[in-house]
């Protein structure tokens, strides 16, 4: 971590968001290696040295702490050279197929606990992933692999170690890092099979190697040729069965950088914007489609191809507040002669929060928030942060920062207090995402619900400035069809554009966002009709022409569909557009369809 890292240099990173990363980067230890009670001791990247042998050469001295013999050793280096995955991979292949008892290890090292001669920083580097609210797991639908699976592999010399020891000897015969092994044990369970222990190891891997923050030189080396994901190839020939799709075998759409979309008020833009919309999808009505943008590969090809084949828009709306929030939209809107939401709100964490600038540290660098999340950092998190930083005098070592910040960027944890952080408070939710001070409170909601209607809103600054340019077009004001419609954000960004509201139809399964909706209308006094579904099913064709009957017809169609299945948060159900939730998109483009066939006979 560059403590010394300006604002400007931070405000640039393109920040790692919860619901929308393909996969989650999760806190390693820093310890750096596990002792054994034997002569070897086994690193935190995979080599050993034996001071028992000094005349080997370490290349070899780290396949023979593997238990491999030095006769498979040279033959695998004869035929492979000094190149440290092609000789693990040959070894691995050797001793599947031959089972040759001399390439079993002679002796089981005895692996044991690391110990940090700093008894607060030990438990705070053995604890410190505990106890944390997340609210997708790391679990795996996957059945290719099962615990019984695990016990195939381990051989009877190791039948004196624990399960456990077991398993964390094999992944590290197979060459993961021990240290690593343990994490993964640790976050998956005990139960977790050999499939999902490797998936989350490379999984992380990955996550680190993206990190801006983690210096170059203790980055994971990942080659799609070698290291993990040969490793995991030859994990899954082991198994002999078909490996289902892997999370960290899904591309994801390149995002533009900056993801500023057709312009923002605060980027300037190289160039005159300009786009075609095809013939076909110019309204009535204008619509305006919104979902998460880091969403598996093909799913923006599908969602472009039924909705006319209009270009995504990609917004970071990092842009517009103090928070991040990547999101795609497709819309047939014009671009041109957009204009923000006044005053234009706070830019910076420090800005939006001005209480916790007093108790910032110097080696903190954020200024933006990452994505707000449906769920918030518990109370024990935030106090063993609190030991950590305490147990140093000054600033903590660097080991200690990178724990903290990665614990505050992936929770959004923000500084109350001499060493003390705590999540985002629901007021302060509703004020960086656009929404009015207690449009969640009150109405029996309680706060978890409160935390997940806001962390699955739009942020309304950013819609806004999409929608301003309908202002002029719609003096008399607007009917809109609002499908999915959450707390209400494109109602909320509508009425803060100064845009009359006449009729709305909102369509939202849940009643605790139903009523805030509700509650909202009423409070700003609003003099059109809301007229409220439960279910996107409900809208057929006879509904939607008894509706278009009544009032002339729908100015604007918005909405996102749920992102369940889409964000790269969900570990257990990430099935795209073919998921029970997210499938919901093809209701979104049945209804528009309907709609537009409607008004066009009606015209």
């Amino acid at each position: 971590m560059d403590k010394h890292l300006s604002e400007e240099d931070s405000d640039n990173i393109d920040w790692d968001t919860e619901d929308e990363l393909e996969i989650q980067d999760t806190t390693f230890s820093s310890c750096r290696d596990l002792r054994t009670n034997g002569q070897y001791a086994i690193s935190g990247d995979g080599e050993a040295s034996s001071s028992s042998v000094p005349g080997q050469s370490t290349f070899i001295q780290k396949f023979l702490v593997m238990g491999f013999s030095e006769e498979s050793i040279a033959k695998a280096i004869e035929q492979n050279g000094e190149n440290s995955d092609l000789v693990l991979d040959a070894l691995l292949t050797l001793k599947a197929i031959e089972d040759s008892p001399e390439e079993q290890p002679s002796a089981s090292p005895h692996l044991e606990p690391c110990i940090n001669s700093d008894d607060s920083s030990s438990e705070y580097n053995e604890n410190f992933l505990d106890d944390v609210y997340e609210e997708d797991s790391w679990s795996s639908d996957s059945d290719y692999c099962t615990n019984s699976a695990k016990q195939c592999y381990v051989k009877e010399e190791s039948s004196s170690l624990s399960e456990k020891e077991q398993t964390i000897l094999f992944l590290a015969n197979m060459g993961y890092p021990v240290e690593e092994v343990s994490i993964a044990m640790e976050r998956c369970g005990p139960e977790a099979s050999l499939a999902e222990l490797t998936d989350f190891i490379c999984a992380a891997q990955m996550a680190r190697a993206e990190d801006p923050y983690l210096p170059e030189d203790v980055k994971p080396k990942l080659n799609h040729g070698s290291g993990g994901y040969k490793k995991r190839k030859m994990f899954n020939q082991l198994c002999k069965s078909k490996k289902p799709r892997a999370i960290f075998d899904e591309e994801t759409i390149r995002l533009p950088k900056p993801m500023i979309g057709f312009g923002v008020p605060t980027e300037s833009v190289p160039a005159i914007v300009r786009r075609t919309i095809p013939e076909q999808a110019f309204g009535p009505p204008f619509f305006y489609y919104e979902n998460v943008a880091l969403a598996p590969k093909g799913v923006w090809d599908t969602i472009s191809r039924f909705l006319y084949d209009i270009e995504p828009e990609f917004v970071d709306s990092k842009y517009f507040c103090a928070t991040a929030r990547k999101r795609g939209y497709i819309h047939n809107l014009p671009v041109e002669n957009r204009f923000p939401l006044l005053p234009l709100p706070p830019r910076t964490i420090n800005e939006a929060l001005p209480l916790t600038k007093k108790w910032w540290p110097s080696w903190d660098p954020r200024t933006k928030l990452n994505c707000l999340q449906t769920a918030i950092g518990s109370a024990r998190l935030t106090d063993r942060i609190r030991k950590a930083v305490e147990a140093f005098d000054g600033e903590p070592p660097m080991r200690v920062q990178k724990f903290v910040l990665d614990q505050c960027r992936k929770w959004n944890l923000v500084w109350v207090g001499r060493n003390k952080v705590a999540p985002l408070e629901p007021d302060e939710f509703e004020m960086l995402l656009g929404f009015p001070k207690n449009h969640t409170r009150g109405g029996g909601i309680s706060r978890t619900d409160r935390y997940k209607s806001l962390g699955n809103s739009f942020q309304v600054d950013t819609v806004a400035y999409h929608l301003s340019v309908l202002k002029d077009m719609f003096p008399n004001g607007m009917n809109v069809l609002s499908l999915f419609s959450g707390i209400g954000g494109a109602e909320v960004a509508l009425y803060r554009l100064g845009i009359q509201l006449n009729n709305v139809v909102s369509v939202e399964k849940s009643e605790v966002n139903r009523n805030i909706v509700r509650s909202w209308w009423e409070q700003t006094n609003q003099r059109g009709n809301l007229i409220d579904f439960d279910d996107v099913q409900q809208l057929n064709g006879d509904r939607l022409e008894q509706l278009i009957d009544s009032f002339g017809g729908f100015d604007l169609l918005i909405g996102g569909s749920p992102c369940n299945n889409l964000a790269g948060s969900n570990r257990v159900s990430r099935d795209g557009l073919e998921g029970k939730e997210s499938s919901l998109f093809y209701d979104y483009v049945r209804i528009l369809d309907l709609v537009k066939s409607i008004m066009s006979r009606q015209r």
